[in-house]
């Protein structure tokens, strides 16, 4: 019933910029909880960040604290996720996820929780 769409992935230089949009469908987007995870090869999927329904309160993984910024658009039902001083560590598949609310936990760093994701848009992070 929902479906995730992630754009804006794509090749960037180290200490550069990306935003990664994640548009929403089929649902009521402004009643969801909004995640941010990503996956290097090798590796398990890893949490980055959510925002909360009204985009309120946002919460980030220390990893990417002062340099990453989730933001959402409850009329056009989009999250973001904006990149800034990129690093090669960042460089993963990135993911959004949707808490619908359904599962009745609210432990948003745990990928688990979340109903819905997005299939993934690749970030490349050169030098």
């Amino acid at each position: 019933q929902v479906q995730l769409v992630e754009s804006g992935g794509g090749l960037v230089q180290a200490g550069g910029s990306l935003r990664l949009s994640c548009a929403a469908s089929g649902g009521t987007f402004s009643s969801y909880v909004m995640g941010w995870f990503r996956q290097a090869p090798g590796k398990e999927r890893a949490f980055v960040g959510f925002i909360m329904r009204r985009g309120g309160i946002t919460y980030y993984a220390d990893s990417v604290k002062g340099r990453f910024t989730i933001s959402r658009d409850n009329a056009k039902n989009t999250v973001y996720l904006q990149m800034n001083s990129l690093k090669p560590e960042d460089a993963a598949v990135y993911y959004c996820a949707a808490d619908s609310g359904i599962g009745g936990s609210s432990r948003y760093t745990r990928a688990d929780v979340y109903d819905y994701w997005g299939q993934g848009t690749q970030v490349t992070v050169s030098s």
